[in-house]
């Protein structure tokens, strides 16, 4: 999400700066600003960003005018803004097809907020799965399939998975995995690591006493 590209569109230079600092201490990195409708139309057909936060009162076109441009390049989210408390505004902004409205002054934090719900309804992530050699992980449901199975797993077990799945490939020491199992207090947790390793495996191993994708390399700690 905080990678998305935000085009925030306002001729009031302070606000203008405002917003696009509340976004990046947010931890925002693609933040680009327009103050006017024809530069934002202009950034729009170059790069179309992944959404834009719109402002009403433009000078020469004004919101409404550069939304109705907007929807007829594409169906990229909108939020738009405004000072005037009025209905029809409003109900302008909908018909003409944006997604959400907020009135000026707003607090950042219910900016962040609607900017962050509209970006995840217009953007929601791909289902994470990862497949192993005998059975498949449904890391958002935290549950193992094989041989037409559902297998879930424990909180402990998740956690020591996803991170052996965040580091695959790679040797993960013993330390890093207790530490990661009970926190920074995890030494004599080795013995209890050892059993969920072996519950996982038991998990998502056809053979769990023969591994194929949970492997141990002794000798390393």
């Amino acid at each position: 999400m905080y990678d998305k590209f935000i085009l925030i569109v306002d001729d009031e230079q302070e606000l203008l700066t405002l917003i696009k600092t509340i976004f990046e201490r947010a931890g925002y990195t693609k933040i680009m600003t327009a103050s006017s409708g024809e530069m934002a139309l202009q950034i729009i057909r170059e790069t179309l960003p992944d959404m834009v936060i719109l402002d009403v009162m433009l000078p020469g076109m004004d919101g409404f005018e550069v939304l109705q441009e907007i929807r007829a390049l594409s169906k990229l989210p909108v939020l738009m803004l405004t000072a005037k408390d009025a209905a029809e505004d409003r109900f302008s902004g909908f018909e003409l097809g944006a997604d959400d409205y907020l009135i000026k002054p707003f607090l950042p934090k219910e900016l962040l907020l609607r900017v962050q719900a509209i970006l995840k309804r217009s953007y929601p992530t791909e289902k994470r799965i990862i497949e192993l050699e005998n059975s498949f992980i449904d890391i958002d449901k935290a549950e193992i399939h094989r041989e037409n199975k559902i297998i879930p797993l424990t909180a402990k077990e998740y956690n020591i998975l996803l991170k052996l799945v965040d580091n695959a490939n790679h040797i993960v020491t013993i330390g890093t995995l207790c530490q990661t199992a009970c926190g920074e207090m995890w030494q004599g947790y080795e013995t209890t690591l050892m059993t969920h390793i072996r519950h996982l495996r038991e998990k998502i191993e056809k053979n769990p006493s023969s591994p194929v994708s949970l492997l141990t390399v002794k000798g390393l700690v």
